[in-house]
């Protein structure tokens, strides 16, 4: 890859994100002419702090910090004054629809032999399949009852596809945990993102309420087009999130490098989504992080969070994966909080108190966002992401963003240190691997 020589020029950051803040950021902190362009009326992308309830902050998209150690973003909240509180799956409990306490151990160290043997069983196969597939195919999972097989599903997507977003039946069996992880606990941000993400962006020229329609080369540099106007650059860094570059609402008026475009259409954009509901009272344990329920539907409601510990508040947060959360989208707020509230009164009894409050995310729904995080369909690996970062026209385009990093996608900190690697491949022309 070239250098770039000279002087940067003019740059324009599409997207308001962790990436394209981080990009940003670095860029005008060497004295780069920056501004970024944002669809939305706010900044922070998928990593959203609601402030609705005044008193009580609440992350939308984004809430942890994957490692603590050696992680960019525990540098940040160190800087902002951010507290992280720790979370582990070894403080957790499981419940089934009677609302009688499972051990959810063995079904997990089952699952996570089941899932080693069959993707053993298909490395040397021609083709990627799915991880639906291998595990299905493979005798141990055959050998099952039917009720063993529901514990080890609702294991597969607690542990897998919570995790990656996407569903079991589009993950690649060989490759959909590629990647690497900072050591350390994992942990929330107890005052959410927002200090963070209000940290990065403090002092940037943002251009918000301003969706990006086309992209197309002028000259030496670019011309981008929003419903507000035409903007000239010498360089403009694209960060919107894949699901946004899959859509096609940006046109590019030149093609796109052959692997870029194929991992454009090939990566997966997945789907996570939340029911936070705030209650007056605790109904569940002290000092429990995860509580998992075994319901009749093996993936609904499967996740849940405490942030009690956290915040001193009885905050419960309810997850939903891939296909059961593109099912529980559509429905309204009403439906979506009464469906989430019969899982927890299997749990916990018919007497626990009706929420005093609820928020819920809908990500698909969200124009600028698409999907929650992308992960590794069928047929792809690192290699993709690999090819979706970095330059197009002649260096005039650099793709940036959690889709775009090979080794720690899907995360927060992923995101970031693209946008930080992108700033760096303007100024110096190289940059190191994330």
């Amino acid at each position: 890859m070239a250098k770039t020589q000279g002087h940067p020029g003019k740059v324009l950051v599409l997207g308001a994100g962790i990436a394209g803040l981080g990009a940003a950021r670095a860029l005008r902190a060497a004295g780069v002419d920056v501004a970024v362009i944002e669809a939305r009326d706010r900044i922070g992308g998928r990593t959203y702090t609601s402030s609705l309830w005044s008193d009580l902050p609440a992350d939308m998209g984004a809430a942890w910090v994957h490692g603590t150690k050696g992680n960019p973003l525990t540098v940040l909240a160190d800087k902002t004054g951010v507290a992280l509180t720790k979370t582990s799956y070894k403080r957790s409990m499981a419940i089934d629809q009677a609302g009688q306490r499972v051990d959810l151990l063995p079904m997990v160290k089952q699952a996570q032999s089941i899932v080693q043997a069959a993707r053993a069983g298909v490395e040397d196969l021609e083709n990627d399949v799915s991880l639906r597939q291998a595990v299905e195919s493979h005798p141990h999972w055959q050998a099952l009852s039917s009720d063993a097989r529901h514990g080890l599903r609702l294991a597969i997507n607690s542990r897998i596809e919570h995790e990656y977003s996407g569903d079991w039946d589009r993950l690649s069996a060989w490759h959909y945990d590629d990647g690497k992880d900072f050591p350390g606990p994992e942990a929330i941000l107890t005052p959410g993102y927002g200090p963070i993400v209000g940290h990065l962006a403090r002092g940037l020229d943002l251009r918000l309420s301003e969706p990006v329609t086309d992209i197309a080369p002028k000259g030496a540099g670019v011309q981008i087009t929003t419903t507000r106007g035409t903007h000239r650059a010498d360089r403009a860094v694209v960060t919107v999130p894949l699901g946004v570059l899959q859509s096609g609402s940006i046109r590019f008026a030149e093609p796109l490098k052959r692997k870029r475009q194929r991992a454009i259409d090939s990566l997966g954009m997945g789907l996570l989504n939340k029911c936070v509901l705030r209650f007056d009272r605790a109904f569940w344990p002290n000092g429990t992080d995860w509580i998992h329920f075994l319901g009749s539907v093996q993936t609904l409601w499967a996740d849940w969070t405490s942030y009690l510990t956290a915040t001193g508040q009885p905050l419960l947060v309810g997850f939903n994966a891939a296909a059961m959360a593109e099912e529980i989208e559509l429905l309204d707020d009403r439906a979506t909080t009464a469906s989430a509230m019969e899982a927890l009164r299997a749990m916990f009894g018919t007497s626990i108190p009706a929420p005093l409050g609820s928020q819920i995310s809908r990500w698909r729904q969200d124009p600028y966002a698409q999907g929650s995080y992308s992960f590794q369909s069928v047929g792809t690996s690192w290699r993709d992401r690999k090819a979706l970062f970095g330059t197009d026209w002649g260096g005039r385009l650099i793709f940036a963003g959690e889709a775009t990093s090979q080794d720690h996608a899907a995360t927060v900190h992923g995101a970031l240190m693209t946008g930080r690697r992108a700033a760096k491949l303007i100024l110096h022309g190289s940059s190191s691997v994330a």
